[in-house]
């Protein structure tokens, strides 16, 4: 059996962070399994299911807002816990497992999981896994269906949200809109990242020159 693990939404300025580990044997996996940003939403919720369906375990993490908006967190220490809580939920000792690595120095990325993982394990992490193993690339998918599951629910409640990253017209235009009806920021934004800071202020400076 391989063992792979991955992550999605670690750069929106919208919703959680979500994190997949996929154990299972790679004849089983289903033909076309690749980087899940080259593969349609459709076809990525057709393999997840289809994944699922073969794997001996699947486990999927969520980071949410208010976890990132934590004082003392960053990204990369969130996403090594992400991958290695994901991990600890699939693996047993003697494991190996590919990663892929959500720092710059991949070595230094694999080590932090490593040690975060209360297993007996072997892990390698490297940069573009999800392209270079299925295994990588099957929890790659799993991971991204969740969070396109979560903005979904989100839309359900806030309406159109567009995808949550920062350089999409339509999740900028709903910070503005939402910030300037209520006057904060949605709950469901990271408060932290600079594309909310920079609405508010722009919202500040609004107020100031209608005043």
């Amino acid at each position: 059996m391989d063992v792979g693990v991955d992550e999605a939404g670690k750069g929106p300025v919208l919703g959680s962070m979500f994190a997949a580990a996929v154990v299972a044997s790679p004849g089983d996996l289903p033909d076309g399994i690749k980087d899940s940003k080259q593969l349609s939403q459709n076809r990525r919720e057709e393999l997840a299911m289809a994944i699922r369906d073969v794997a001996e375990a699947v486990a999927v993490v969520e980071i949410p807002v208010e976890r990132i908006d934590e004082p003392d967190a960053n990204m990369n220490e969130l996403t090594v816990f992400a991958q290695a809580e994901a991990l600890s939920q699939v693996v047993k000792d003697g494991d190996t497992g590919i990663l892929d690595a959500g720092d710059t120095n991949a070595v230094r990325f694999e080590r932090r999981v490593q040690d975060a993982v209360p297993h007996d394990v072997t892990l390698r992490a490297e940069h573009k896994a999800d392209e270079t193993y299925p295994i990588v690339g099957a929890a790659s998918i799993i991971a991204k269906v969740a969070r396109e599951a979560h903005v979904h629910a989100l839309a359900a409640q806030y309406g159109a949200i567009g995808s949550g990253y920062p350089s999409d017209e339509t999740t900028r235009e709903f910070l503005h809109a939402f910030v300037a009806q209520h006057g904060e920021l949605p709950p469901c934004a990271r408060h932290s990242w600079q594309t909310s800071k920079d609405v508010l202020a722009a919202q500040d400076q609004l107020s100031l020159t209608e005043f």
